[in-house]
């Protein structure tokens, strides 16, 4: 456990300040990145009532007075991307902070295929982590890795620093946080800061506070610190990993986690909506784009990750402002870290492009199962959303539809594309003369084979709610 009380020393610390001292949270230090054109929220510690003056070089400035507990908190514009520029921070001491950039500001946050680096996972590759690695030199992105800890009230602090994307670095970011990042900055020609903050196997429970929890069965937070697997535990992830964050002025979120919460599927919606209010409540920014990936086919044996998959998608067109990226064609069988992160990030970036970026022409969500209509030949016609040029399979077969007539019991079904309508799609089984309920991909594993011409894949999906 000691390990885990290492970010609590440091926060200790933070409140702990010399007297005659000013400070300022790790996350406030060279090589961070600003959200361009707003008014950015900066805040440190300092000895009470004491005048405090923030510059930046590029002509703004902001000034405050700590309150009784020594504590500041205020807001500076920012312009338009660019950079480098310096801060300056003048209270009883000085802070001068160097190669500060304005751009674009990403919150990255989930479990292990979030926190999976550039580099992989040993035995367990990242597609074209190589060439990533080697051309990164050229991105303006700058990152912020979180380390791991756990604390049983919220952190004001914790080490860690910015640091510059190169060859030398880039391998251990996140790789979903990455190409996600890569993307935006290619397309966008600004600076994009990525702060990421994740551990593999947390459960959303531990990135909730006791109030967002109220009514879910795991809703806990302990008094003492869990010997092993503080990531499984409400309330801790919210404490350690997130809070130190909160206020940090964002463009919006990117979220990777789910496979943890497999076994309590039928809470995710709520679970997730709460968490997503909790966020955007604690933060001050509004419904900010919260994006996320829907987790992909792995061979689980039973139907636990596609009741997941399906919550995830019922949370995307519930929640305001929010987006899924669909994996379900770049799954594993048999390794629950797929290696195609790349297109992972692409299709995160791709909706905040469209949506927040104003870029048109582009899709950005695989076809989503609207509504269905029952044909007089006992077929079923499906109608799909995110399709305004078709459906294809791209030369091969549709697979894992599968079809139930009125005893309920499922059977391998046919799917055929309609070509004269958009979106649209017909599905049967000779042996089925009247079915009632079609299901596509819904299980643990699958090989997703029905997507729209952009190439984006669809989800998961079924008609009925038994």
């Amino acid at each position: 456990m000691n390990k885990y009380l290492v970010i609590l020393a440091v926060s200790f610390f933070s409140f702990q300040f010399a007297a005659a001292q000013t400070v300022l949270p790790f996350l406030f230090s060279d090589n961070m990145v600003l959200q361009q054109q707003q008014m950015v929220s900066i805040w440190g510690r300092d000895k009470a009532n004491t005048k405090i003056s923030v510059s930046g070089s590029w002509g703004k400035s902001a000034n405050t007075v700590t309150d009784a507990n020594g504590e500041w908190k205020l807001k500076l514009q920012t312009p338009a991307a660019g950079g480098p520029f310096n801060i300056r921070i003048k209270g009883t001491t000085e802070i001068s902070l160097k190669n500060v950039l304005i751009g674009e500001v990403w919150f990255c946050s989930g479990q292990s295929n979030m926190e999976m680096p550039v580099k992989g996972y040993m035995n367990q590759p990242v597609v074209g982590s190589n060439e990533a690695i080697l051309n990164s030199a050229a991105d303006r992105i700058h990152f912020l890795n979180t380390p791991r800890g756990s604390s049983l009230t919220p952190l004001y602090n914790l080490k860690s620093e910015w640091q510059v994307a190169s060859p030398s670095t880039t391998g251990n970011i996140s790789a979903t946080a990455y190409f996600f990042a890569k993307k935006l900055q290619s397309v966008l020609r600004v600076p994009v800061g990525i702060i990421h903050s994740s551990w593999g196997a947390s459960k959303i429970e531990s990135w909730m506070n006791a109030e967002s929890l109220t009514g879910f069965k795991n809703n806990i937070i302990p008094d003492v610190l869990p010997a092993k697997d503080p990531q499984t535990i409400p309330g801790m992830m919210y404490n350690s990993l997130l809070h130190p964050y909160i206020g940090y002025t964002i463009k919006g979120v990117t979220w990777y986690q789910g496979e943890s919460n497999r076994s309590n599927a039928d809470e995710y919606v709520g679970l997730f909506t709460s968490m997503i209010k909790l966020w955007r409540s604690k933060w001050q920014q509004g419904d900010f784009p919260f994006y996320f990936v829907q987790i992909a086919p792995h061979d689980t044996k039973n139907l636990n990750a596609a009741f997941l998959r399906e919550a995830q998608l019922k949370t995307m067109q519930t929640v305001t402002n929010t987006g899924m990226a669909v994996t379900m064609d770049i799954g594993e069988p048999n390794l629950i870290h797929p290696s195609q992160k790349e297109q992972v990030g692409n299709r995160l970036a791709y909706w905040a492009l469209a949506k927040d970026y104003n870029i048109p022409g582009i899709a950005f969500s695989g076809p989503v199962y609207s509504k269905m209509e029952k044909t007089e030949d006992g077929k079923i016609i499906l109608a799909f959303d995110y399709a305004a040029m078709g459906l294809t399979g791209f030369g091969k077969p549709l697979t894992d539809f599968e079809i139930a007539g009125e005893d309920k019991v499922f059977h391998p079904a046919q799917a055929k594309i309609v070509n004269d309508k958009r979106g649209v799609l017909l599905v049967w089984n000779d042996d089925i003369k009247k079915p009632v309920a079609v299901r596509y991909a819904f299980k643990s594993w699958a090989v997703g084979s029905l997507f729209n011409t952009q190439g984006l894949p669809a989800s998961s999906f079924r008609t009925d709610e038994w």
